[in-house]
């Protein structure tokens, strides 16, 4: 299992391969499809983003209530689809690496070959558990948006296996292409 750091230097990116195992630890942005949307509605009126996204990870979560003493609340991730319309522009702008669950739409595979970003997956139905490898987390923008807010995120070891690579590699057709049947 490789430990990795966010902001991500794209050296490491050209490396990561579909199925790698990857602890991340660093810093983290959390964001869903409201958030995604103001971002890019801020990029397409020439604004700046509430954070610099060169190189940064965002982690498509919202997490529930922390509870009395906790940092955050379950922190599980979120289906990734519902990104895929926002993704390719965040990815023109520096975005290095998203994490979420489930698949992605080919213009998203296609846009993360052109500007070099990957897609990882967490576990999901275990944000209980990822919530212990969250050491902060401040809302940065959106506030309004309640759980959906921009958070930063403070991470150590955070667990997640690399889904689509740079190079085109796609860990969900792999794996579906190895136990595939073919009838006779």
């Amino acid at each position: 299992m490789q430990k990795i750091t966010s902001p991500i230097d794209m050296e490491i990116i050209e490396d990561l391969k579909a199925g790698d195992q990857v602890l991340l630890s660093g810093i983290i942005y959390t964001a869903r499809d409201a958030a995604h949307k103001r971002m890019v509605e801020a990029l397409d009126k020439d604004e700046k983003l509430p954070f610099d996204i060169e190189g940064q990870t965002i982690y498509y979560m919202g997490p529930s209530p922390a509870k009395p003493g906790e940092v955050i609340g379950a922190a599980g991730p979120t289906t990734s689809g519902r990104m895929d319309a926002y993704a390719p522009r965040l990815m023109e702008v520096g975005l290095r690496a998203m994490i979420g669950k489930g698949l992605r739409l080919p213009e998203v595979k296609d846009a993360m070959k052109k500007h070099k970003a990957v897609y990882m997956a967490a576990i999901g139905g275990a944000g209980a558990l990822i919530s212990k490898c969250i050491k902060s987390a401040e809302v940065v923008a959106y506030d309004d948006l309640g759980a959906e807010a921009l958070r930063k995120l403070e991470v150590e070891d955070l667990p997640v296996t690399v889904i689509n690579d740079i190079h085109g590699g796609d860990l969900y057709e792999e794996g579906k292409a190895k136990y595939k049947i073919t009838v006779d």
